[in-house]
């Protein structure tokens, strides 16, 4: 994969910050409409959070029950509003795995023209007393899809919410091309949180030299301050933690080539990243 499209104008990212319920077709609804308003205000990306398609809910709730497959009615709906609008759309689903009680805890991309790539997360938040492993299967990074979606002379690497606290994920899908990293999130809320989640956007743009959209839930379950931070770190735009909206925020290659020129830390690095087995 080249490292930069022959498009270099730019273009414009935004990120959703919204709550899901444990009903599947207002969750839908909401999204088709958060989409349709992303591409009204000139987007040509839109990033929901992880679990749009329906919220984790308590322990005691079987994610199996709501789980659709790929191409089932939620991402056929975002993929209609997609075709209609012209956007692309990144968003959270739980997808049914075969042979396992448990279900993917899957990121989709999907574009006017259809489906792009399905990214299902590997690192589980097992951590603060959460075990997202008992309810979600992993999937694994020697066989399963990482997915890197080229747009506007961009590449967009795909990550979901814990991924965010191992760089060398980060890093290996800027080995894939990646100039921009996408985080949808269900960030749990709790002490320091909010400056975790923060601290760590930044740091992956600015080891990776790259942009960083994350796009969360808000509080009181989640820390929100969804955001989109350039590749020096700086925050171009953000909500808070409490309120439901978007940011958007325009970004472009010419940036990301500039700094990868400026502080060459790809070029530099010493060490290589490797999928572990098992």
């Amino acid at each position: 994969m080249p490292l930069f499209g022959s498009n270099v104008t730019g273009m414009k990212v935004a990120a959703a910050q919204f709550t899901s319920s444990l009903d599947k077709a207002e969750n839908r609804e909401r999204a088709v409409k958060v989409v349709s308003e992303a591409a009204a205000n000139g987007a040509d990306l839109v990033v929901l959070p992880e679990a749009t398609m329906a919220t984790f809910g308590e322990d005691s709730v079987n994610l199996a029950d709501l789980a659709e497959p790929l191409y089932g009615p939620f991402v056929k709906s975002l993929t209609r509003v997609a075709g209609e609008t012209g956007i692309t759309v990144v968003a959270g689903i739980f997808e049914p795995a075969t042979g396992d009680d448990r279900v993917y805890n899957t990121i989709v991309a999907v574009g006017p023209a259809g489906h792009i790539g399905a990214y299902r997360k590997f690192h589980l938040y097992d951590a603060l007393g959460w075990r997202e492993s008992a309810r979600i299967k992993p999937g694994d990074p020697t066989t399963d899809e990482m997915v890197v979606i080229p747009l506007g002379g961009l590449f967009f690497g795909v990550m979901n919410c814990y991924d965010l606290r191992f760089p060398e994920m980060a890093r290996a899908l800027i080995d894939l091309g990646a100039t921009a990293l996408i985080v949808p999130a269900h960030f749990v809320n709790g002490r320091g949180k909010t400056e975790t989640w923060s601290v760590l956007l930044r740091a992956r743009a600015i080891e990776n030299d790259a942009y960083v959209v994350g796009a969360g839930k808000p509080g009181p379950e989640c820390v929100g301050h969804s955001m989109v931070v350039d590749p020096e770190g700086v925050i171009l735009a953000s909500l808070d933690g409490e309120e439901e909206g978007m940011v958007t925020a325009e970004v472009s290659a010419d940036t990301v080539l500039k700094a990868r020129k400026a502080i060459p830390v790809l070029e530099n690095r010493r060490f290589a990243v490797r999928p572990k087995k098992g």
